[in-house]
């Protein structure tokens, strides 16, 4: 092991010493199974998936980068005091958000203080990735539900407009006969729309050459998960419908079958990736 190791696994054991009381709640939050943040225990396991598989060219040319380094490192650290001073009073989430997200610029700034700029360029889609560790702040987390209420609901009204079924909507409710069906936010699908998110993240990596192809991709995702959830108000509606009531409240398909219409989701974005990919091997770039 070089010296530049050695002190970089030893900044690596200090990161940990000070980081270890958020590190240690938003590892207690994923393992809970919370709807929003089952995804954290993933998100180091492929960051360094990724760093493996290019590390040969990450780490072929290192120096010490010590204002950018050092910077980003007091940066993380004055961000985390200014949580540990109580200089700003947050709720449990919104403190994970502060913490966590100095916690990663602390240990960016260490990485780029021992390996270099060229090194985090060259590393920055893994690197960027552990971003995702952060949980989304309240305010955000909720603007994004109402968002995805709201499009799910247009979404499931162009889909039983569509299928000619009889039905009247107010705001996010519809009423069929016999019963109404709420979008509400429990119908957002925030938990399938943040694995399509990071599905599509990586597959914009690994498969696509150039950003703008990449960021096409990725743009997709939200009218993607919209029409996902379309569907699955649609499909349950009509089961209930012609079918019986109990698959709009207390069916299996119901509660659990978000898995179906994820792979449904998950099947468009793989075709937008093979279009995608497929104009980039014809025009070369």
């Amino acid at each position: 092991m070089t010296p530049r190791n050695i002190l970089f696994l030893l900044f690596n054991i200090i990161a940990l010493v000070i980081f270890y009381e958020p590190m240690r709640d938003l590892i207690v939050l994923a393992l809970q199974y919370n709807a929003h943040y089952s995804h954290i225990i993933l998100i180091p396991m492929i960051s360094g998936y990724f760093m493996y598989l290019k590390r040969k060219t990450i780490f072929s040319d290192t120096y010490y980068a010590y204002p950018a380094g050092i910077i980003l490192i007091l940066t993380g650290a004055i961000l985390y005091l200014i949580y540990k001073t109580n200089v700003i009073n947050l709720d449990q989430n919104d403190y994970l958000s502060l913490t966590i997200f100095s916690a990663i610029l602390f240990w960016i700034g260490g990485f780029i203080l021992f390996f270099g700029v060229r090194a985090f360029r060259t590393g920055a889609f893994p690197l960027f990735f552990l971003f995702l560790l952060i949980p989304v702040p309240t305010f955000i987390m909720e603007k994004i539900i109402l968002l995805l209420q709201k499009g799910s609901a247009e979404a499931a009204y162009i889909f039983f407009t569509l299928t000619g079924m009889s039905f009247t909507r107010e705001g996010l409710i519809f009423h069929l006969p016999g019963f109404s069906v709420e979008v509400a936010e429990e119908c957002s699908g925030i938990r399938s729309s943040i694995a399509l998110f990071i599905m599509g993240l990586i597959l914009s990596n690994v498969f696509l050459r150039t950003n703008w192809r990449r960021t096409i991709l990725v743009l997709f995702i939200f009218p993607l998960a919209v029409i996902k959830n379309g569907i699955r108000i649609v499909t349950l509606s009509s089961l209930a419908l012609y079918v019986d009531q109990s698959f709009i409240n207390n069916n299996l398909l119901h509660r659990k079958g978000g898995i179906v219409f994820f792979l449904i989701a998950l099947a468009l974005l793989m075709s937008i990736l093979w279009i995608l990919r497929r104009s980039e091997k014809r025009t070369g770039k």
